[in-house]
């Protein structure tokens, strides 16, 4: 960044004084990142805290008073190797997409290189027993040499830069034996080409970089689409809103409204401020921040909170606090909190490679000196030091996980799971306790007809073509039920009753049952399913009331069994009503249930949890849910949620049914189980292979085949963790007895 740039502009400041300061980094490639900056900026005088989120590439400086220069976090980020500007959503894209295609282009020339090279390589080790010459065979070599001497050049720079990085810093990452040994190898290579050897290294060490990039890229794809931004939450109140003064009313971003100001909302928008109705009547959809699934009745002296949707009248409302200080504003902080807490998670490959790293490097170092010492010469010794490098090479390592991942994946795509997260599978299998929302969770995202039995076909056929004219939520709902059916014509929608329209000469109404004159029926119906919201229609004198409710999904109970069965607690956290939650909760079997919970007490609860050692898989779909799912171990949501949640979920499920849920537990146990047996199968290969590498009894040749070999078996391990339907149903009739959910089983029979 250039020292130019006014950071002061981008400094925001909270009531308490404190000051916070988002900053994009580049150059963020791994779980040490993270201690290397903030390690690096902890000496910083007068700076309150840094704290990376590994997820968004993004960190927050905060610090009280004036004695903090921004920019010299900044010149100490450049010190350390990594790049930093102003936090911009679009530049982040941009900067994101930018890495994309650069790991594209490695990856391209890597997988080119690689191909060439193999062909060569083949005629010499053809050719080596047979009757190949030595001017050929030089030939071949010098051929490969000058492909690959550029192409190592040009598609390691991920892996030099972040070693280089990483060795300035005084750390060890994964990238730093990877390029050792990429660079010994070539240069071996080269060396024993100069002098006309029989055998040459350069497709090892291309090969094995055209893998490990094919790895990163498809990291990195994972990260772009989980990454979430404060635009897709923000969105949710709107860009501007109409403030209403003496001067008449006026359009003006939502940030130049003060507390105090009146804010126009006209039916069909979402309200853009914390506030008070100081005028006007309504109903408001508040489910997307509350999760209340009933739409409130609103008046004078009523709060009112950001994102939430006007559905009916107009209303002025009087603005209590500012855009930044909004319950849409404090999910968005909540979220961001949760998001870089979790970006601390250490996966399984990092935490093995703080191990093996230095290990590798000790060991090719002694038998380097050791050969020396026993009077070897120094070509020799250097020749088996890097035949143990070779063998011990971190292929079989770096591939151990992203192989079961890559195949995981698959198997969660098939089962309805799509991963957003590269550490997903690891956060899921490590679960034991299940925490679910209620509404559009275990309930189904848009209400449906309750009583569907008792109505006439031929008026619930009329009434939801009728429903086709409006935009009211329940007209929605019932609107589903007009299959092939078109609008009437002429239909006419009154704000806050309902549509009317005149077919036939006979008029029909569909809305609220006041204007249809059904209110005591409606009465009788609600009282006899208070979870319900009545919908009344009349055409002439026959009238009838449809009783809408959110039904919880098909395979709910089933799926809610499944779990019990595999040993997990279960708990359902809602920010609906006490009584919806209760009815759930009841007829789930779940004992464990909050209702009326806000965003930040379902953050509590998940930490209340995580000190008596529990690992929650949360399963939501609201904004209310955001902050929940980005706090606990793991989280999934359905693909119709909002877009925050999905943002902050690591996995989405699709279709109606909770299925996929149980299917995607059960596929990530059976992969972490099998990513720890590659990692096994790495260290036993390595027992057996390093000391007879050190003893001079492996050439590198036979140490890259080793390597490869152990590539090999990694990855045919890998891919037991395919899972079709057939074994995920014959697993859950292990797991759960007699009891197998018919959801799986359809899937299994399909």
């Amino acid at each position: 960044m250039s020292p130019a740039v006014d950071l002061s502009a981008f400094v925001e400041t909270a009531p308490s004084g404190e000051h916070r300061l988002d900053l994009a980094v580049e150059g963020i490639t791994c779980a040490a990142c993270i201690g290397d900056i903030e390690r690096g900026l902890a000496t910083l005088p007068a700076l309150g805290s840094a704290r990376v989120n590994y997820t968004h590439r993004r960190l927050a400086l905060t610090w009280s008073g004036e004695g903090f220069d921004p920019l010299a976090a900044v010149k100490r980020l450049a010190e350390l190797g990594y790049r930093a500007h102003p936090f911009r959503p679009s530049r982040q894209e941009e900067i994101e997409a930018a890495e994309t295609r650069f790991l594209l282009r490695c990856l391209a020339v890597a997988g080119f290189s690689a191909m060439n090279i193999m062909l060569l390589s083949v005629s010499v080790w053809s050719g080596n027993v047979t009757d190949i010459t030595q001017e050929t065979r030089d030939l071949f070599h010098w051929l490969s040499a000058i492909i690959a001497l550029p192409a190592v050049a040009y598609a390691g720079r991920p892996f030099f830069i972040n070693a280089a990085r990483a060795l300035r810093n005084r750390s060890m990452t994964m990238d730093v034996p990877i390029s050792l040994g990429v660079c010994l190898a070539v240069g071996l290579s080269l060396y024993e080409t100069i002098h006309s050897a029989h055998h040459a290294y350069f497709d090892s060490a291309v090969m094995l970089l055209f893998f490990l990039l094919l790895g990163r890229v498809l990291d990195q794809a994972m990260r772009r689409r989980t990454r979430a931004v404060a635009d897709n939450l923000m969105a949710m109140r709107g860009e501007t809103a109409v403030v209403v003064d003496e001067n008449g009313a006026r359009e003006v971003p939502v940030r130049a409204v003060r507390p105090g100001d009146s804010v126009l909302v006209r039916p069909g928008d979402r309200i853009a401020v914390d506030g008070v109705v100081v005028e006007g009547r309504s109903e408001v959809d508040a489910s997307l921040v509350t999760g209340e699934t009933a739409r409130e009745a609103i008046g004078p002296g009523i709060e009112v909170h950001a994102g939430t949707l006007n559905v009916s009248g107009a209303l002025t409302v009087r603005a209590t606090a500012p855009a930044d200080a909004s319950l849409i504003a404090e999910v968005n902080r909540l979220v961001a909190d949760a998001s870089e807490a979790r970006s601390r998670y250490l996966r399984l490959a990092d935490r093995a490679a703080r191990i093996y790293s230095p290990v590798v490097h000790v060991t090719a170092l002694l038998t380097c000196i050791g050969w020396l010492v026993a009077g070897a010469g120094l070509h020799q010794a250097l020749v088996i030091a890097i035949a143990v490098l070779i063998i011990t090479c971190p292929c079989a390592l770096a591939l151990a996980v992203p192989a079961t991942q890559v195949v995981a994946a698959g198997s969660l795509f098939k089962a309805g799971v799509l991963l957003q997260s590269p550490d997903a599978v690891e956060r899921i299998a490590a679960c034991d306790t299940v925490v679910f929302d209620k509404t559009g969770t275990l309930t189904l995202p848009e209400p449906r007809i309750a009583d569907r039995g008792r109505h006439d076909p031929d008026l619930l056929a009329m009434a939801s073509r009728l429903a086709l004219s409006s935009r009211h939520p329940l007209a929605v709902a019932l609107a589903a039920e007009a299959r092939g059916l078109k609008p009437f014509a002429g239909a006419e929608e009154r704000a806050g009753e309902g549509v009317v329209v005149a077919a036939d000469g006979v008029e029909m109404r569909l809305g609220s049952p006041v204007f249809c004159g059904l209110e005591d029926e409606a009465a009788r119906i609600l009282a006899a399913d208070p979870e319900a919201t009545a919908i009344a229609f009349r055409r002439g004198d026959r009238g009838e009331v449809f009783a809408l409710r959110q039904a919880l999904r098909p395979d709910a109970k089933e799926v809610v069994e499944t779990f019990r069965a595999r040993g997990y607690a279960l708990m359902i956290l809602s920010g609906d009503r006490e009584g919806p939650v209760a009815a759930a909760a009841e007829a789930l079997g779940i004992d464990a249930w909050r209702s009326a919970c806000r965003p930040a007490d379902k953050i509590a609860l998940l930490d209340a949890m995580k000190a008596e050692g529990r690992k929650v898989l949360m399963v939501g779909d609201g904004l209310n849910d955001a902050p929940a799912l980005a706090a606990a171990h793991a989280s999934m949501s359905p693909v119709t949620a909002a877009h925050v949640a999905q943002a902050s979920a690591d996995a989405l499920f699709l279709g109606e049914k909770l299925a996929p849920v149980a299917a995607g537990a059960a596929i990530a146990r059976k992969a972490l189980a099998i990513m720890r047996q590659n990692l096994g199968i790495a260290v036993v290969y390595n027992m057996i292979a390093v000391p007879l590498a050190m003893a001079g009894h492996v050439t590198p040749l036979i140490a890259a085949a080793a390597m490869s070999g152990s590539s090999v078996i990694v990855t045919l391990n890998a891919l037991r963790a395919r899972e079709d339907r057939s074994r995920l149903l014959m697993r859950s009739r292990r797991e759960a007895g007699s009891v197998v959910p018919p959801a799986i089983e359809a899937r299994a029979g399909a």
